[in-house]
């Protein structure tokens, strides 16, 4: 797997809603291009070949990604992919969801919770959202946050184009207040048994 270009995106929100940031707010998008070897190939469930592409990638980008945070400790994490117009969504699928997160947490050093992916099949310049949730904590609130990415030549038809973004800091000026997990599981529980009587 060669990566045909490299591009890292560093995002500094200095003010937000007429506030100025008590804390730093780093939003940064390692991208990388390469080759989907499943183009001009018959329809498979075999995905091996690209998740194995996908690990080799991920411990790349996370490693510059994780460098232009620089001295701004990571809080969130994000990934998504754009699979070129000849390839297939599950390609893309196949790159994000089954092992790519396992370069992100080593290299950052944990993160248990569930790392948000986005995957879309396009054209050269367009656009994808990566959406960050927190690394220790699904229900960090102030780690949820996104950043819009293109890279002007990538995909190419025949391409992928993989992005590892973490949130160093928090969303911007983060101050809402969200339900506890104890109180989202009560309400769960009672929309489950509203369900099961029919209410």
């Amino acid at each position: 797997m060669e990566l045909r270009q490299i591009s890292v995106i560093v995002q500094d929100v200095l003010s937000e809603g007429g506030r100025v940031l008590s804390s730093p707010c780093r939003r940064v998008a390692a991208c990388g291009v390469f080759d989907n070897p499943y183009v001009g190939q018959p329809s498979t469930d075999d995905f091996s070949e690209i998740v194995d592409m996908s690990v080799k990638a991920g411990k790349i980008l996370t490693k510059r990604a994780l460098t232009a945070l620089d001295d701004v400790k990571p809080r969130g994490y994000g990934k998504g992919i754009i699979v070129g117009s000849a390839g297939d969504l599950e390609h893309g699928a196949a790159v994000i969801h089954v092992r790519v997160g396992l370069p992100m947490r080593q290299l950052v050093g944990g993160g248990p919770a569930l790392i948000p992916g986005n995957a879309k099949v396009g054209t050269m310049g367009n656009s994808i959202d990566i959406v960050f949730g927190g690394m220790d904590d699904g229900w960090d609130y102030d780690a949820m946050d996104s950043m819009t990415v293109s890279i002007p030549d990538a995909p190419k038809p025949n391409e992928v184009l993989l992005i590892i973004g973490f949130l160093g800091g928090t969303r911007p000026n983060a101050r809402i207040k969200g339900n506890a997990p104890e109180q989202v599981a009560v309400l769960v529980e009672k929309l489950r048994s509203e369900r099961k009587s029919g209410a």
